[in-house]
């Protein structure tokens, strides 16, 4: 099946100057949202109070962030633990909620409002220190993916089209980061996984396109690089396009019927598909294109024999 014809000649690259005043116009927005909002850390970044209480009947989680919210304890994250019974609850630390003993004393009163079948099994106190840790390391996670891209990219293709693909991973991140500063949506550790996720979805797309334009260059005798990076775009579009909406499609139902622990996870997700999706065709040739790629860096190097090179 082809939304597009593989024939066609859209000319994605005569708008490029556009596309790429619009991508940095977006990329300084989203660094001066980051810079000025900040970032809505979760619970896993900020610390705060981990409460596990048990039932002895089966519970909805909604039942259970109905009855906090009903004691006063808004904002909490509700997790079950692999059961219908037993739950988890992380609360942010509060001025007036340092005590563990006591956050945990009134978590388990707001429940026994509602239900008196439940009992606390553990708590425990979740320092800053260990989320400025996770902060950290999920940084250096994603500078390295980025730089195993540019490596990978760099030794399959050639440097140029290294440099393209590392610029529009950079893009895809920040866009996606600066989409959380805009919103104030919780930043957690499901946010932070699916954003790596997004930066490996990201450069498939890129792949794809990159090996077409390859593939034109050593097949066309007298090859421009305008017309060969329009084609590439031109008869990889379908498949694009098509990847992109099968994998939204598991995204949407994975936010709908999925419940709330994997909400930002598969936000998250369709966000990126959609700014991956158009920096493939409107941000990563051009840059390529801007580059100077032609025939030559892609045609393999023919090494002549020593007698070869002693004749005159």
């Amino acid at each position: 099946m082809e939304l597009f014809k593989s024939t066609s000649n859209i000319d994605f690259l005569g708008g490029r100057k556009v596309s790429i005043a619009i991508s940095v116009a977006l990329m300084l927005i989203s660094i001066v949202l980051v810079a000025t909002r900040g970032l809505n850390y979760a619970l896993d970044f900020t610390g705060g109070v981990l409460v596990e209480v048990q039932y002895a009947e089966s519970v909805e989680i909604d039942q259970v962030r109905e009855a906090l919210d009903a004691g006063g304890l808004h904002n909490a994250q509700v997790q079950s633990l692999g059961g219908t019974r037993d739950v988890s609850i992380r609360l942010q630390a509060q001025e007036d909620q340092k005590n563990a003993d006591k956050v945990a004393s009134d978590v388990l009163s707001a429940l026994k409002a509602k239900r008196a079948d439940v009992v606390l099994k553990r708590h425990d106190f979740v320092g800053s220190s260990v989320g400025a840790e996770l902060r950290s390391d999920g940084i250096v996670a994603a500078i390295f993916v980025m730089l195993g891209i540019m490596v990978y990219i760099g030794i399959r293709f050639e440097k140029r089209f290294a440099i393209a693909a590392i610029a529009s991973e950079i893009h895809d991140t920040i866009l996606t980061v600066g989409f959380f500063a805009l919103t104030h949506m919780e930043f957690d550790l499901t946010v932070l996984a699916s954003l790596l996720a997004v930066i490996g979805y990201s450069i498939n797309d890129k792949v794809v396109v990159f090996d077409r334009v390859r593939e034109l260059f050593r097949l066309s005798r007298k090859a421009e690089p305008y017309e060969i990076l329009n084609k590439s775009i031109n008869q990889t579009l379908s498949r694009t396009i098509m990847t992109s909406l099968t994998t939204a499609l598991a995204m949407f139902a994975l936010y709908f019927w999925g419940g709330p622990a994997v909400h930002g996870f598969a936000l998250t997700m369709l966000v990126g598909i959609v700014i991956g999706t158009l920096s493939s065709i409107f941000f990563a040739n051009p840059i390529l294109y801007w580059l100077g790629v032609s025939k030559t860096d892609l045609m393999p190097v023919s090494k002549e024999s020593p007698e070869l090179a002693r004749r005159p």
